[in-house]
């Protein structure tokens, strides 16, 4: 199979995945979220241009262009525009399922033309040649295209046959350490039975210590003598044992740990499968708009995970759209300044230092940073009178709609692409960042892990809970004397050296009241602290306690606490503690959103405004959950506030443990869907008893319909939160409201 071959298969699984995304969002009864809706148009318009389908490009630009005048007001989500959505999503599923060799019908375009009046930009419908057998194919009917085609095919990822042989081999020697784990059970097994004798010999002891006759206390000396050479050899056994056990242990987790990493090994191939076709799109897209650009790749040999650059093949394609929008200059302007005729557009994929780097280069005309502070005071990112230097302007063009073009057309202006870059990098526990080249252009560097799945993370501990950090995002760890920070406007500021050791004066926020906690660390004691840096900026983040780097596998952030702009994902450390991993840029922009920060009340005052509770009173709360991710995670929040904190694993465990009066309860935190008794029944059978007919309940669950919000209450039950709006300050302001 050639690259071509793999990016068309590559994207048969993408472009289902965004037609099912859009059609989905507009079946749902509540709000579209069109900024969605809008970048999986976008997306499909890029990805299609990067494996040269125009016909799927130009309905996607139309459907774009649709998704916008409506997100803006300009048009209702009509009949009409439901219609012409559909038959657009239809054709395109027709014509990617047929390989892209069938015709494109135009009645897609026309209908959506329609929608869009005359005021739409419209790109023309450009096919590729087709044979004359199939040139004089009739287009399908609309009935008929809207069936698929073919099955969806699934993913196909070419193996070389060595590493399938590691794979086997480790395999193997997993299996081959296996056995040792059952010979350690049989020595416990011998150790069990011979301290059971020793147990009948000792009690026989006692039995003839009864006795008087000088044969019967020969024989306890020699029974003690026995039960003495008995217990020295339990001894040996024993250590024997706990040295058989470590060495199998470690032999075990040595052929896991090569099992892992051959396995893991498998998902990684050459840059070049996923990135190939960019750089030909590029040049394609250049030539029809008449501009003269040479396009080059370095790296793209390198091994990365598959999954890895297909979540970053778009944002890389939007990099180089941008790179080509924005650069481009007229030979003229490029000879006075010493360039080459043709704009020069370089992609490297390198690995550094454990991180997977990505970088755009142009020698173009570099960002305009006069524009960019312009564009950001009109939209309100700038406040009056705020002096930005160059790094923190550079920042903005990461915003959303964020766009210094002065017109759209069919490669930039609306503002999406860099957009899409920072959150893609933000997911994948990484980092973008713009800056200036020199001697001429602009860079885009995406530092990101080389793993989609384990990823390093700074494990700190805040107000009493263990958080974790992208390590990549921490420029820095030190302590700070807390008679060393100063105040502008209200905030707390520090200085520091920088990497090149100039100083610098930056921000700094406490995670713990970030969160909605107390610190924990002693008053006047230094502080640990991180310097922070994400697409957005820089800050100094203060942690109770820095605790150390691991790579983890991370996991999707549950639906609790879940500010999506703050946590963007779960790792487990241990077997069990779930530990929640939070975005630099949205730590960054809470701090901002802060203001100054109050004075902190005394030791034992109690503040009204966290949802805490004084000190001098413990209250005793119930989570009932049957996800130990949620239950662990609300345990940890209730717990740092100060509460005392109990758990069950659904209804009817906390049902017959609130029945038993085990210990006294003065709240209850319930989820709805729970196994054997739900969250609704739970309070309806509390409501019907008298001594649990005032005890407070708060529901929270993933369940937001207005229904259930409604019959939750209706029951008994005195809060009702939803875990995708749910912030912890919200659920402490609302457990101090009913005690």
């Amino acid at each position: 199979m050639d690259i071509r071959q793999q990016l068309l298969a590559a994207f048969e699984v993408e472009h289902r995945e965004h037609l099912d995304a859009i059609r989905a969002a507009l079946a749902t009864e509540g709000p579209v979220d069109w900024q969605d809706v809008f970048r999986r148009a976008h997306s499909l318009k890029g990805a299609a241009r990067a494996v040269d389908l125009p016909p799927v490009e130009a309905v996607a630009h139309q459907l774009e262009a649709l998704f916008e005048r409506i997100s803006s007001g300009g048009r209702p989500l009509d009949r009409a525009a439901r219609a012409a959505t559909h038959l657009a999503l239809d054709r395109i599923e027709a014509y990617v399922a047929a390989g892209g060799q069938a015709v494109m019908p135009e009645d897609a375009i026309a209908a959506l033309n329609a929608c869009l009046d005359s005021e739409a930009v419209a790109i023309p419908v450009s096919p590729p040649a087709a044979p004359a057998a199939e040139a004089a194919t009739p287009a399908l009917p609309a009935a008929v295209a809207a069936e698929p085609l073919a099955e969806p095919s699934q993913a196909v990822l070419r193996v070389p046959a060595a590493a399938v042989e590691a794979l086997t081999r480790a395999s193997h020697g997993l299996w081959a350490a296996l056995p040792g784990q059952g010979a350690v059970a049989g020595r416990i097994a011998r150790l069990s039975a011979h301290a059971g004798e020793l147990r009948r010999r000792a009690e026989a002891a006692r039995r003839a210590m009864t006795g008087e006759d000088e044969s019967e206390v020969a024989s306890l000396r020699r029974a003690l003598a026995e039960i003495e050479s008995g217990l020295g050899t339990l001894s040996r056994e024993a250590a024997d044992l706990a040295q058989g056990h470590k060495a199998a242990v470690l032999s075990v987790e040595t052929a896991a740990r090569r099992l892992r990493e051959e396995a893991e090994r498998l998902a990684l191939v050459p840059a070049e499968t996923v990135f190939g076709g960019l750089a030909r799109a590029v040049r394609d897209r250049a030539r029809a708009d008449g501009r003269d650009v040479e396009v080059s790749t370095r790296g793209l040999d390198l091994p990365v995970e598959r999954s890895m650059l297909q979540a970053l093949k778009d944002p890389v394609l939007h990099a180089l759209r941008n790179a080509l929008s924005h650069g481009a200059e007229d030979a003229e302007a490029r000879r006075r300044q010493g360039k080459p005729a043709a704009l020069s557009i370089q992609l490297t994929v390198e690995a550094q230092g454990g991180r997977l780097v990505l970088g755009i280069h142009d020698d173009g005309r570099g960002p305009d940073l006069a524009a960019i502070e312009a564009t950001g005071r009109e939209r309100g990112l700038v406040a009056p009178g705020d002096s930005l230097d160059a790094e923190e302007l550079l920042a903005l063009p990461f915003e959303p709609g964020f766009s210094t073009a002065g017109a759209v057309d069919a490669l930039s202006g609306r503002g999406m692409g860099l957009s899409v870059v920072a959150e893609v990098a933000r997911s994948l526990h990484g980092q973008a960042r713009l800056a200036r080249r020199a001697p001429h252009g602009t860079s885009l560097i995406l530092t990101l892990p080389l793993s989609a799945a384990r990823r390093p993370v700074l494990i700190v501990e805040a107000g009493g809970t263990r958080y974790a950090l992208p390590s990549g995002a921490a420029e820095a760890l030190s302590r700070l004397d807390p008679a060393s920070l100063d105040t502008v406007s209200g905030r707390p500021v520090a200085q520091v050296q920088g990497e090149g050791g100039e100083r610098l004066t930056l921000p700094l926020g406490d995670l713990s009241e970030l969160l909605g906690a107390r610190p924990g660390r002693p008053e006047g004691t230094t502080i640990p602290v991180i310097r922070l840096r994400g697409t957005r900026g820089r800050c100094l983040l203060a942690v109770d306690r820095l605790d150390e780097v691991r790579t983890l596998l991370v996991l999707p952030a549950p639906p609790i606490g879940n500010d999506a702009s703050l946590v963007t994902g779960t790792v487990i450390l241990g077997t069990d503690i779930p530990v929640l991993v939070l975005d630099p840029d949205g730590l960054i922009d809470r701090l901002g959103r802060a203001g100054p920060r109050a004075a902190r009340p005394q030791p034992g005052a109690h503040d009204p405004g966290n949802g805490t509770m004084p000190e001098k009173r413990r209250s005793t709360i119930l989570v009932v959950d049957d996800s130990i991710t949620t239950r662990t995670l609300e345990k940890s929040i209730l717990e740092a506030a100060g509460y005392r904190v109990i758990v069950c694993v659904d209804g009817q465990e906390a049902l017959d443990r609130l029945r038993a009066r085990i210990e006294p309860v003065d709240l209850v935190v319930a989820d709805v869907e729970m196994p054997r008794l739900t969250g609704f029944g739970l309070v309806e059978a509390l409501r019907a008893e008298e001594d649990f007919a005032r005890l407070p309940i708060v529901l929270m669950t993933s369940r937001g319909d207005e229904e259930d919000v409604a019959r939750g209450l209706q029951l008994g039950a005195d809060a009702y939160l939803t875990k995708q709006k749910f912030d912890q300050r919200e659920l402490l302001d609302t457990i101090g409201q009913l005690l």
